[in-house]
């Protein structure tokens, strides 16, 4: 049970192969005719069959002939017969590479693999490659050489293309797997896999599409957070904007809602094919994640520069030396190398000056990165510098790449760096790209790493209220709300608004505008007008009574003439905002299929479109991700001291930010919002105007707090913190784990006893890998979950003062079962805090939040040889049996 339930699919033992008669061509189709040339081309480390479903044979026959993964390459009249026969055999994965196969088809076949409990790859597939067990079950050309690099694709052209170009690039694979457009096992599960595969280091995708955004969301978090993961995506076109009746549904689309997801997932987004393979080189190299500051050594200027200007391009930054540095280096280059910005060792420069000027770069503090460009000159000797850079990687701590320039003179350099694995590019702009990548990994990671709970520690707002609103507008057949409604939703969240008051005639216009005091601002009211300025539905600074007479008498004519289908509910009337130096920003929100909720921030304005700043944030937010939003929007320059104006106070515009996501997580009905104006001052802030489009919840979304099912990031469950006394005085926390509790983990892990680690993990290992670690501290609150029982200690530091730490002392998890109806948990307590009833405590805790999930069952494997354990079950009331697979281990199963 700890083995991936994709095992038989991705590392079979045994397969067998429906592909017409092996002697006879005449019955293959041409897709088998590949794999069969494929599979033969060398020896498959396990057992191979080859079966005819026209052959006749008993069930005790079959029986014998049963294997992991049954691989499928027959006309689309015989998969399903072909299906049903693996079933028959005991298969746990079908491989299904036929073409040709419809939509209605897959269907069918889909139906038949749940019912033999069969994993589905394909079909329409070209099929999946795995080197290290000579596995070529493919149309896709001969086996990719060995490697850690996985490749996942949802093309099957791209998919050969890229095998082509890899393997004359000297490219290797841990896997290669070609998924088709219905196929049943999709890039989620497949994601999933490799995450916890050890052959894998890296993984790159090409993709075109997802069906899931949750189960996509969730698998790449899980991989990325354990492995670089690259992705090149196709279809980059705007959604949504024909229906758009908001600035933010007009301006906001698929695409940049897509490299918001990437973002949030720790991933890297490339826009070539080469830089997919690029990035890879890079990322595998198993540099630390890195910042953004380059510094460029090189022995020509011209390249230097080039280089210098593509850090500029893609906002990265310059690496310089400090003084000190530069002190140390200057006297070992030659006397006209420059060290002012790059580092220009000059055309003198030989193999010991790179080497000092790589060592000094590699100390400096105000260094991320290095990239060598070797320029050929007469006299020169680029295979000596490249021997010299390659000795100095030995004690560089920082990512170093190289760009060996000309073709054939360096030919023999550039396999020197490939040897001491240095990625090696053939343009500055080249390498310089794929250091911003490295550069994106690490701000990616960063974004990876927050786990924000859905409501912020600011004054809880009104959602009940705030639910009040939405119902009463769809009751009466509306969507869009009417911008008294509208800023009524943000002041139920807390966010400022302008007072803002309804008139239905001049008279009235007047004296709420004279007890508001002057100057104000007029705005045409009615839910089928989208942009007031457009029919001239928007006065400002009208400074007395009979201004705001005649602006009311003329707006409601000039309305009723260019839109006089509209209904008007009459012009609401505000204060002018009083910051007169305040900068205007806009806040929105936008709908995307398939990720949901997307947060975006920009300039606001009536030139909102022609501007066109946008930054987006999947929610939920927290102040870490609120303030990145900001800094990625152009307008985030203006907002310091600017043209005389004291800088804005960031600290509102943060919490008005994670104000909106508090309304996108707990308002369901949410399908877009439009702030804009919003003024920001050194002050505070304050919506100016408003606008809210909203439709009925979908089947999933509930709308208690216990379920976010219309979020593309499920938010951290803060509902299941728990404080519990401990036995024999004190007390302890029961909480959901977090990423950061990743050294607190790995502590518990060093603690336990010899004895306590084995029966845990069924291994001696003293500590958890990186991944490992990683993928258990980092997870899925919706399919899986972790609570960690955590203490306070005190301890005396080295002056003698007391602290307080807190430490991890037991841990319980569960993970979905691939039936979606049971899970399968794990428990493990410190030695020095078993008996005191963390144990009994944390399964009770585990098995709550399975049953909040609607799962049935919960089970486990228990060693034999666990007494302890095995009582533990008893006392909760679980059923022990002989695990039939293994004798070592009982199972142990509870109902929920």
């Amino acid at each position: 049970m700890d083995k991936h339930y994709l095992t038989p699919l991705f590392n079979p033992a045994s397969v067998v192969v429906f592909a017409g008669k092996v002697d006879d061509p005449t019955t293959q189709t041409p897709q088998a005719v590949a794999l069969l040339e494929a599979l033969h081309a060398q020896r498959f480390t396990g057992t191979l069959h080859y079966l005819d479903i026209h052959t006749s044979g008993t069930l005790a026959d079959l029986a014998q002939a049963r294997a992991d993964l049954a691989i499928i390459a027959l006309p689309p009249g015989d998969v399903a017969a072909a299906l049903e026969l693996s079933g028959r055999m005991a298969c746990r994965a079908a491989l299904v590479i036929s073409s040709g196969i419809t939509a209605e088809q897959s269907t069918e076949l889909k139906k038949i693999a749940r019912r033999e409990g069969i994993h589905l790859l394909g079909p329409n597939s070209l099929g999946l490659q795995r080197p290290q067990l000579q596995l070529n079950a493919s149309a896709a050309g001969p086996l990719a050489n060995p490697g850690t690099l996985a490749l996942v694709c949802q093309s099957g052209a791209l998919t050969s293309s890229m095998l082509d170009w890899a393997r004359s690039n000297g490219v290797g694979f841990s896997s290669v797997v070609s998924l088709g457009p219905h196929t049943s096992v999709d890039i989620a599960q497949t994601l999933d896999f490799l995450a916890n595969d050890a052959q894998t280091h890296s993984i790159v995708m090409y993709m075109e599409g997802i069906s899931s955004a949750r189960r996509f969301m969730s698998a790449l978090r899980s991989a990325a957070n354990a492995k670089p993961v690259v992705v090149l995506k196709a279809g980059r076109k705007a959604a949504g904007t024909e229906a758009a009746q908001t600035h933010s549904g007009a301006i906001v689309g698929s695409d940049d809602v897509f490299d918001a997801a990437l973002r949030r997932a720790g991933a890297v987004r490339v826009r070539s094919f080469v830089a997919l393979f690029s990035a890879a080189k890079c990322l595998a190299s198993r540099y630390r994640p890195v910042g953004k500051r380059l510094s460029i050594v090189t022995n020509g200027g011209g390249p230097g520069v080039l280089a210098a200007d593509w850090v500029n391009e893609i906002s990265l930054q310059l690496g310089k030396l400090s003084s000190e540095s530069i002190a140390v280096l200057q006297p070992l280059l030659p006397p006209l190398a420059s060290l002012t910005d790059l580092i220009d060792l000059s055309e003198d420069a030989g193999p010991e000056h790179f080497k000092a000027a790589i060592a000094a770069a590699a100390k400096d503090r105000q260094v991320d990165g290095i990239l060598a460009i070797y320029s050929p000159k007469a006299g020169g000797d680029a295979t000596a510098v490249a021997t010299a850079l390659a000795e100095a990687k030995r004690n560089v701590g920082i990512p170093l790449l190289s760009c060996w320039m000309g073709d054939a003179s360096v030919g023999a350099a550039r396999g020197i760096l490939k040897e001491a694995a240095i990625p090696s590019f053939r343009t500055p702009e080249a390498a310089v790209g794929a250091f911003g990548n490295l550069a994106a990994f690490y701000q990616n990671q960063l974004l990876l790493q927050q786990t924000p709970p859905p409501l912020s520690t600011l004054n809880k707002p009104d959602i009940e209220g705030a639910r009040l609103v939405i119902e009463g507008v769809l009751a009466e057949r509306r969507k869009v709300l009417t911008e008294m409604e509208s800023k009524t939703l943000l002041s139920a969240f807390h966010i400022p608004v302008t007072t803002t008051m309804l008139a239905r005639s001049a008279n009235e216009a007047m004296m709420i505008a004279t007890q508001l005091g002057f100057p104000v601002a007029l705005k045409i009211d009615s839910p089928d007008i989208s942009h007031k300025s457009d029919v001239q539905g928007v006065v400002l600074n009208i400074n007395n009574a009979t201004g705001v007479r005649d602006a009311y008498n003329d707006m409601m004519q000039t309305v009723a003439r260019l839109q006089p289908q509209a209904r008007i509910n009459g012009v609401t009337v505000q204060n002018m905002a009083s910051a007169k130096r305040g900068r205007e920003i806009y806040i929105g929100l936008v709908t995307d299929d398939p990720f949901g909720p997307v947060i975006a921030f920009g300039a606001g304005g009536t030139m909102i479109e022609l501007i066109n700043d946008r930054a987006m944030e999947l929610p939920p937010l927290n102040q870490f991700l609120a303030r990145r939003l900001i800094e990625r929007s152009r307008v985030a320059e203006t907002l310091g001291e600017w043209r005389g104006s004291n800088a804005v106070n960031m600290d509102a515009l943060e919490q008005v930010l994670l104000r909106v996501s508090e309304m996108v997580c707990e308002l369901p009905q949410l399908r877009e919002m439009d702030i804009n104006p919003f003024i920001v001052d050194e002050h505070g802030a304050v919506a100016v105007d408003a606008r809210i489009v909203i439709d009925h919840a979908t089947q999933t979304a509930s709308s208690g707090n216990s379920s976010y099912n219309h979020l593309a990031i499920l938010p951290y469950p803060a509902r299941f913190e728990q404080v519990w006394p401990l036995r024999g005085g004190g007390e302890y926390s029961v909480r959901p784990i977090r990423p950061d509790d990743a050294k607190m983990l790995q502590d518990l892990v060093h603690s336990l006893s010899p004895e306590s680690r084995y029966f845990r993990f069924v291994s001696s290992i003293s500590e958890l890998p990186a991944t490992m670690l990683a993928r258990f501290t980092l997870i899925d609150y919706d399919r899986e979950m972790a609570l960690v029982a955590v203490v306070k200690e005190r301890t005396a530091s080295a002056d003698g003062k007391m602290t307080e730490t807190e430490r991890i002392v037991g841990v319980s998890r569960y993970i979905t079962n691939p039936d979606k109806a049971s899970c399968e948990f794990a428990l493990v307590v410190a030695d020095d805090f078993s008996g005191k009833g963390l144990g009994s405590r944390l399964m009770l805790s585990i098995m709550d939040v399975a049953r909040e999930k609607g799962l049935s069952e919960i089970d486990g494997l228990v060693l034999a040889n666990n007494p302890s354990m095995l009582k533990l079950m008893r006392s909760l009331g679980f059923s022990i049996k002989t695990f039939a697979e293994d004798a070592d281990f009982k199972l142990v199963t509870h109902a929920l």
